[in-house]
């Protein structure tokens, strides 16, 4: 997101630049945000500056491959 830009919102589906990593935004704290991969996991703090919305067509293909991951895992 670019300076002016709001903070996202709570359960926005984003992508932090800085970490080549996407995910579900949290919470706040303070002026940072906490996002948690969409594979469940560890939170991560991020700048709202690098983060950026995900579209639908790359939100379907991430959640699409975590399922594939785990039906590959549970077979």
């Amino acid at each position: 997101m670019t300076e002016g830009d709001a903070v996202p919102g709570l359960g926005a589906a984003v992508h932090d630049t800085a970490r080549d990593r996407s995910g579900r935004v949290e919470e706040h704290v303070g002026p940072r945000c906490r996002v948690r991969p969409f594979s469940g996991g560890r939170t991560w703090d991020a700048d709202p500056a690098e983060l950026r919305p995900l579209g639908q067509d790359e939100l379907l293909r991430i959640l699409v491959a975590e399922a594939n991951a785990r039906s590959s895992r549970d077979m």
